[in-house]
């Protein structure tokens, strides 16, 4: 559960994603289901959906609604792949998938162009940005403040900075006195333990449960308790422009079969666990499920949070975030407005 994508140079990944060139996409697979509660034979219309990272807990009801036959109750077959070298917002863009993980921050790069990488946020994953600052419990670091003086773990993207920067300085401290030492760290709570730094930043369902999994004494804080216009959407699903433009309403049909899969998982989170982990062709979960349904157990309250539905996109928090970006020169354009729909989602 990584922001795997703030590794990745911005040029790097508008470059590939250029050379790609945009495709049309939602074909039929031509395959026959077999007969599922009675129904006749009929031919699934295959999707590809792009992950963002190994199999976590963020996308857990995908693979409920794949486990369960939601999706092809719906008349697809969905396919879930890991992310290429150059990221998911990429491969959904050239329609290599119809659907993908993606973050409103790390999405700006793809929309801050003169020509806009055709994708469109479709839902968001989880209500509210449930990352923040994690470090050892007694360092006081338990506030923005406290990072003066210590070393912060950083991937080095310039919006990851511009956002630390922000909450050090709005709590009255100066953000160059933080030491910046580069982020290699796969296990957060265990690199505390180790001294190996002070400060990291993490995703709470996952970074912050493995602390507790693990025994390590922490403090932590949330940028959204910090400042509300960090309340952004983290994670979000992505869709292709064009395939939301040429098969609307295979797109509704997708998106009404995933949500009941995260609608499962909040009202059976250990089952849902399992289905993730027993689902997960990396093999990366198979030996933490203690883990998985700890996280699981802990976001069953934060897909919806207090939102009237899954998934719905509150414009004035989408595009407070975005002014924000502009207004700290950390896009060329100002992307509010752009980037996301609440169309395809269940009325």
């Amino acid at each position: 559960m990584k922001k795997n994508i703030f590794r990745k140079p911005v040029s790097l990944l508008l470059c590939v994603a250029m050379a790609l060139g945009l495709a049309a996409c939602g074909s039929s697979s031509g395959q026959k289901a077999g007969e599922s509660s009675g129904q006749e034979d009929k031919e699934l219309t295959k999707i590809t959906f792009c992950l963002d990272w190994t199999p976590n807990t963020n996308h857990t009801g995908i693979y409920v609604a794949k486990a369960q036959g939601y999706y092809e109750e719906a008349g697809l077959d969905v396919e879930i792949v890991q992310p290429p070298e150059d990221g998911a917002a990429t491969m959904c863009a050239s329609g290599q998938a119809q659907f993908a993980v993606e973050a409103q921050d790390t999405m700006a790069a793809a929309l801050d162009m003169d020509d806009p990488l055709g994708i469109t946020a479709v839902a968001g994953l989880i209500q509210h940005n449930t990352s923040g600052i994690i470090s050892r419990k007694g360092d006081g670091i338990d506030r923005p403040k406290g990072l003066e003086g210590k070393q912060y773990s950083t991937w080095n993207s310039p919006v990851e900075l511009a956002t630390l920067k922000q909450v050090v300085t709005d709590d009255g401290g100066d953000f160059d006195k933080v030491t910046l030492i580069p982020n290699n760290i796969t296990d957060e709570p265990a690199a505390l333990a180790a001294h190996q730094t002070d400060a990291i930043w993490i995703f709470y369902g996952w970074g912050g449960i493995t602390a507790d999994i693990e025994k390590v004494d922490v403090d932590y804080w949330n940028f959204r308790d910090i400042n509300e216009v960090f309340d952004y959407y983290t994670p979000v699903i992505i869709a292709n422009n064009d395939f939301l433009k040429e098969s609307p309403d295979l797109a509704k049909a997708f998106l009404a079969a995933t949500k009941k899969g995260y609608e499962y998982a909040m009202e059976n989170p250990d089952q849902a666990a399992q289905m993730l982990i027993d689902g997960d062709e990396t093999g990366s979960l198979a030996d933490s499920a203690d883990l998985v349904k700890a996280s699981q157990t802990w976001l069953a309250d934060q897909y919806v949070a207090d939102a009237p539905a899954w998934g719905l996109i509150d414009q004035a928090r989408w595009d407070g975030f975005y002014s924000w970006l502009a207004q700290n020169k950390l896009t060329s354009h100002d992307l509010t407005g752009l980037g996301y729909s609440n169309d395809y989602l269940p009325q």
